[in-house]
């Protein structure tokens, strides 16, 4: 009965830890090949898992332009790149915000013109009819 216990309680607490596990976590293979070489292989899968691919529990040093995200958990990932400069930050926004403006100024000079030419052009003449 322990002999059966035993592994079928690993696999499980490893195909669960191994599914839960962030993409970018998990070492040596993705993470299909990990729950496939656990549900395939159970008990030596499950060792395989524990000893090779488990995620470390170390934290991993942030990059000179990371920051994290506590507010907002799903943007706080590795590798994730930040503004460390507010001012650089405000720089960018202004001109996203000046392209933007200039894109709606030529569309509104668009659709004048296209006004402007339908009405000019008014309606078609009807021809004689013989």
């Amino acid at each position: 009965m322990l002999f059966f216990l035993v592994p079928l309680v690993l696999c499980v607490f490893c195909l669960v830890q191994a599914i839960s596990s962030r993409d970018d976590e998990i070492r040596h293979l993705k993470k299909t090949w990990w729950i496939l070489l656990i549900l395939f292989f159970p008990f030596v899968g499950s060792i395989a898992w524990l000893v090779a691919g488990r995620p470390q529990t170390v934290q991993r040093r942030q990059g000179p332009h990371e920051r994290s995200a506590s507010a907002f958990p799903e943007y706080d990932r590795p590798g994730r790149f930040a503004a460390t400069d507010p001012r650089a930050d405000e720089e960018f926004l202004r001109k996203v915000r000046e392209r933007a403006e200039e894109q709606r100024r030529k569309h509104r000079e668009q659709q004048e013109r296209e006004a402007r030419g339908s009405d000019e052009a008014g309606p078609a003449p009807e021809e004689p009819t013989a």
